[in-house]
């Protein structure tokens, strides 16, 4: 799993089945410090993410698929909270 940034949406008028009635976002990942790292994603999101939310996104196609509710849908990451706050371990 990885934190992330929205950034965009991403409009797809062409996509598999198992898409239908999908919202994508585009996300860029984030440092711990909360700096963009790395290359932008786009992920799947059943939880209505807004621009300039911090998310919580899996990696993994299974769960990606899970979160979907349609196993086996062509999904690599998908976004599985949006997170509020992050608390410094003392």
């Amino acid at each position: 799993m990885i934190i992330a940034r929205v950034v965009g949406h991403v409009v797809a008028t062409q996509k598999d089945p198992s898409h239908d009635a999908v919202k994508l976002l585009r996300v860029q990942p984030l440092s711990p410090e909360g700096e963009p790292s790395g290359e932008p994603l786009v992920v799947v999101d059943t939880l209505d993410a807004g621009a300039g939310d911090r998310v919580l996104v899996t990696l993994d196609g299974w769960s990606a698929g899970k979160v979907l509710g349609r196993s086996g849908a062509t999904v690599d990451a998908a976004v599985i909270g949006v997170v509020d706050e992050i608390r410094p371990s003392v």
